[in-house]
């Protein structure tokens, strides 16, 4: 059997209320990469490989994407760059396969959340190995404390469908995201506008650390590498609580 026509695929695969939702969506997964997973799924929906298996070459990319910031210079960057995008190309895939073989399953969800994790923890501890440049010290304390943030803002998001689903409700649609306060709503507006809070994800991170290792080569130095980690560090600690009255202040949890 020769291999599905796009078209066909995409109508199965990419389904236009999870395309469109302003939550279920990385940008980047619309700007490219679901161009780029449809046509990697039209070949792996012909082969034996499990939507499972898939899954878990995402999860392996997104860690081993931290371990390269351990190599110094513009390679381990680069490096960090790349298996970064891989990440999102399988976290793309694995559900693509799934949706046209038919094989969704509690373990796949269950594992992408942790690859989620896992990856950008990984990454930004990486960072904090970096920035310390000897691997001990002050810096990597910062990644470390930079990853359990992104940790708590993630699980913060991942809690409101536990305490929903222990309550026999729905999972909440995107409307239901927005504060009841005009203004927390207000100054959510204000901050989306500047997108800041995007730098917070492993995808836009490891973009971050990518120009600060190109200023690193330029001036010899580790410092923009750490300004670049301090920065990240900051802006995801200002996340946590405003996250999480964004979170207390909508209709997420009613």
């Amino acid at each position: 059997m020769g291999a599905p026509v796009l078209e066909e695929l995409r109508e199965v695969c990419q389904p236009q209320a999870k395309m469109e939702s302003r939550n279920g969506e990385h940008w980047a997964g619309r700007l490219y990469m679901r161009k780029i997973s449809l046509r990697t799924t039209r070949h792996l929906v012909r082969t034996p490989v499990t939507p499972d298996q898939l899954t878990w070459t995402m999860v392996v990319c997104g860690v081993a994407s931290g371990a390269a910031l351990m190599i110094p210079g513009l390679t381990g960057a680069i490096l960090a760059v790349i298996l970064m995008q891989l990440f999102l190309l399988f976290d793309c895939v694995d559900g693509e396969v799934a949706r046209w073989k038919g094989q969704n399953s509690a373990t796949g969800i269950y594992v992408d959340r942790l690859g989620a994790y896992l990856a950008d923890a990984a990454l930004l501890a990486g960072a904090g190995y970096r920035a310390a440049e000897s691997g001990v010290g002050g810096w990597l304390s910062i990644g470390i404390a930079t990853a359990l943030g992104v940790v708590l803002l993630k699980a913060s998001t991942d809690l409101v469908d536990v305490a929903r689903a222990r309550r026999g409700l729905v999972v909440a649609d995107d409307e239901s995201t927005r504060p009841r306060s005009q203004g927390v709503a207000t100054v959510r507006r204000i901050a989306a506008a500047f997108k800041i809070h995007r730098v917070t994800n492993g995808i836009e991170a490891s973009l971050v650390l990518l120009v600060a290792a190109v200023a690193d080569a330029v001036t010899d130095s580790i410092d923009p590498t750490r300004w670049a980690l301090g920065a990240l560090a900051v802006i995801t600690w200002v996340m946590v609580p405003a996250h999480l009255l964004s979170i207390l202040s909508s209709s997420r949890l009613r």
